[in-house]
């Protein structure tokens, strides 16, 4: 690289997921446009990353489409083995170049939430079902919709146990 800067655009399809085995995200389309800037010794890789996933849902397994639209910075410097110093990438000077791939790949993956759930009422209707049937486990349960499944906050004023209401009497006043 002679200039000081410069572009390049990449187009992400499922071949690019398999390519590199991806273990999250099997499929998907994106644009990935990295601006490369050398400055004092240094390339700072800048990414912008746009598109979607297409990663199964937690709660039915069904495909999800997830957006994607991230803005990443990579530094890597020349040096003499593989090393990270800080929040540098080091490459040997022999080798020349680094690829992208996989950390294009992990900032895509860090950019999705950590649940991968259908908006209520979305999921499979008949793994809701059979998701139902195996968490009910009494008769006074109620059914579950995907709504129910959302963690809910503890009630403070459910029965508890009285030996533990002492020791809270105990924690309240101090």
């Amino acid at each position: 690289m002679r200039e000081d800067s410069c572009q390049y655009e990449y187009t992400l399809d499922n071949q690019f997921f398999a390519d590199i085995d991806a273990p999250e995200i099997q499929r998907g389309k994106l644009k990935v446009v990295l601006n490369v800037k050398k400055s004092m010794g240094v390339f700072i890789l800048n990414f912008h990353t746009e598109g979607f996933v297409i990663v199964p849902c937690d709660r039915c397994l069904d495909d999800l489409e997830l957006p994607v639209n991230t803005d990443d910075t990579l530094k890597v410097k020349m040096g003499l083995s593989f090393s990270e110093e800080g929040d540098v990438l080091v490459v040997p000077e022999e080798d020349g170049y680094v690829n992208v791939a996989w950390f294009i790949y992990e900032f895509i993956e860090l950019s999705l939430p950590m649940k991968h759930v259908h908006a209520p009422g979305k999921c499979n209707k008949a793994m809701m079902g059979t998701l139902n049937k195996h968490l009910c486990t009494s008769a006074e349960e109620e059914s579950l919709d995907d709504a129910d499944l959302e963690e809910e906050p503890e009630d403070e004023s459910r029965e508890t146990d009285p030996r533990w209401d002492d020791l809270k009497k105990i924690l309240d006043n101090n």
